[in-house]
């Protein structure tokens, strides 16, 4: 039987998440359904023995980046190289399904980009081969602090050279296990400011400019898969229109 490690992080309220990662769910117990089922016209005495209802929650609110997510090259663009971007709807699901590849980059720094020389070394040092059409997860341990407050302030980050890098390789979807894709937003804030340099803000993503790829964001349990030899599943809800949406991110082991 194959082993299955869940990739994604639990969708709940978190009084320590930042204000745009809130997330509010309203569980109704099963007694509150009874009387709707009377209120229909179902008379109490002719309820099922047993029954006492039906559970129901609403999430009344949720970003579509607020969890462990997939980002749609919408996201970053309205258009890839002149051409309207995919929203999160139309993306092709053969990218949702693959092999799939850990790139430790874990030993990287808080704010110290991860490059294409880090990539090709991690990969080296593993003896694990890129090919086209494969998932690639990049590990830099930072799900440790999801659900702390300054999760989105703290980690390291991909570089624009190392994301074209790995679209340059084939690979159309690609994840990371601490907020976002680039480096931490504020950093990135900081530092386009103190350099005074409009390139430098956002500037990973922005790749989805001219190149088409998608991205999954918040990914925890990346230490617990090999560096190769397993699968992953990504599959987003399917919102019409949508720049992203929340994943049921698995990877697959065969024993």
């Amino acid at each position: 039987m194959p082993t299955i490690i869940d990739l994604s992080k639990p969708i709940r309220y978190n009084a320590s998440d930042p204000w745009f990662m809130k997330v509010k769910i309203k569980h109704k117990p099963h007694s509150k359904a009874k009387w709707l089922i009377r209120l229909l016209g179902l008379p109490f005495k002719l309820f099922p023995a047993g029954f006492v209802g039906w559970a129901d929650d609403t999430i009344q609110k949720m970003g579509v980046h607020s969890t462990t997510h997939v980002d749609a090259p919408w996201h970053y663009s309205p258009t890839v190289n002149g051409q309207k971007a995919k929203t999160i709807d139309e993306i092709p699901l053969d990218w949702c399904y693959g092999n799939g590849v850990v790139i430790d980059m874990s030993h990287k720094a808080d704010f110290d980009p991860i490059t294409v020389t880090d990539l090709t070394a991690a990969l080296k040092a593993t003896n694990t081969p890129l090919q086209s059409g494969i998932i690639v997860l990049i590990k830099t341990g930072r799900d440790k602090y999801n659900g702390t407050k300054d999760f989105h302030e703290k980690g390291t980050g991909m570089s624009p050279e190392a994301t074209t890098w790995l679209i340059e390789q084939g690979i159309k979807m690609m994840g990371i296990d601490q907020w976002g894709w680039d480096l931490p937003l504020p950093y990135m804030i900081k530092e386009a400011k103190r350099t005074n340099n409009a390139d430098y803000f956002w500037s990973a993503h922005l790749v989805g400019q001219n190149a088409e790829y998608c991205h999954m964001e918040q990914l925890v349990n990346l230490d617990a898969l090999p560096p190769s030899g397993f699968k992953v599943c990504v599959f987003p809800l399917k919102i019409e229109g949508a720049s992203a949406a929340p994943a049921r991110v698995v990877a697959i082991l065969n024993d």
